[in-house]
């Protein structure tokens, strides 16, 4: 009897000392708080890269009509030829634009014939004037209007014929500029002119080109002057060529919203080609540092992508639109400060407002 009343004392002891370190770890267990591991925002400049598409295009390129209408008489250059600035690319004819030069030249010879004969008048009556009497001042004013008017006649005449002479040398179709021939749409005896849908030949130049790529809006303000490129292309596999950039579009394109580069290409040995597709690399960087976080402390959600922040004991939400993104870190752009504390691993789960010191 003495024994079992010794054991139950026993057990009932150690049941409450047992009891007593549970409460006492759920004690600790509460006033502990959960730690959130945090970075700072950086706020740097990097250089970064990217890989766009581009097009390598004739530094000038034209599709040659004739002027006026004619039947082609000659054709002195084929398709693939290279050709000089001026140089005669074929010959048109037009009997009656020859017929109309003849006559507006009669016309004006006939006019000058006139014209000189009124100028004569008039001097010898201003010879004669000289004597009083001689001549009536009503006279010598009407011979110097004939005079005047035979003149003006004269000039007319002689701007028909100066036109009817230009027009005679659109007859010649010559090169705009030294390129290739890309095209030649016409055989000899077709009757070409204005009214003519097909040119008669596609020019372009070769020995010089344009490189020509759409940056996307998020990296346009980091275009600089002068900024250098490398390029590839798929005719040339292994083979890395260079460019300096030449000029912008200078606004962004309204469909597209991206900036239009044009890279001036030397292309005096031929190794290239107007057409071909090229992969451009650009090394590109800000005008001023911009705020960075890891990639994995940003939450993306349907609603939006964020970073939690952790000042002051106090958890915040903060909304952001990412920018570039450079190995493990991305720029983002919102109500963030230099120095700032977010979440390396946020979570949906994890809810705002003042934490438990």
């Amino acid at each position: 009897m003495y024994l079992a009343v010794v054991a139950l004392g026993l057990s009932v002891f150690t049941a409450v000392s047992i009891s007593g370190k549970e409460e006492e770890a759920e004690k600790k267990k509460v006033v502990k708080p959960f730690t959130y591991p945090t970075t700072a925002v950086q706020h740097i400049n990097p250089e970064y890269e990217v890989s766009l598409p581009g097009e390598l295009v004739p530094y000038e390129q034209v599709a040659v009509y004739a002027k006026i209408s004619g039947f082609v008489k000659h054709l002195y250059v084929n398709r693939g030829e290279y050709v000089r600035r001026g140089q005669i690319l074929a010959e048109l004819e037009a009997p009656e634009m020859e017929q109309r030069y003849l006559s507006n030249k009669s016309t004006a010879e006939k006019q000058y014939s006139d014209y000189l004969y009124a100028r004569q008048a008039y001097e010898r009556l201003v010879k004669a004037s000289k004597t009083a009497g001689a001549v009536a001042d009503i006279e010598l004013e009407r011979a110097k209007n004939t005079m005047e008017s035979a003149k003006s006649i004269y000039e007319a005449a002689q701007a028909g014929t100066e036109h009817s002479a230009q027009l005679q040398q659109y007859l010649r179709i010559t090169a705009p500029f030294d390129g290739l021939v890309t095209h030649r749409n016409v055989s000899v005896g077709a009757l070409t002119g204005t009214e003519a849908t097909v040119p008669l030949f596609r020019m372009a130049q070769d020995d010089k080109l344009r490189l020509t790529l759409a940056l996307p809006e998020k990296h346009a303000a980091s275009v600089k002057q002068d900024m250098s490129a490398t390029f590839t292309v798929s005719s040339q596999p292994g083979k890395t060529f260079s460019a300096t950039l030449a000029r912008t579009s200078g606004l962004l394109d309204r469909h597209d919203r991206s900036l239009k580069l044009e890279f001036d290409i030397n292309n005096a040995a031929g190794e290239l080609q107007g057409g071909d597709y090229a992969q451009v690399k650009l090394r590109l960087q800000r005008k001023n540092p911009t705020p960075w976080v890891p990639s994995a402390s940003i939450l993306r959600t349907q609603s939006g992508s964020y970073v939690m922040t952790l000042n002051h004991n106090e958890i915040k939400r903060i909304p952001l639109t990412e920018g570039i993104r450079l190995d493990t870190l991305s720029e983002v752009f919102g109500a963030l400060s230099p120095g700032e504390q977010v979440l390396l691993k946020p979570s949906e789960e994890i809810r705002e407002g003042q934490r438990n010191k």
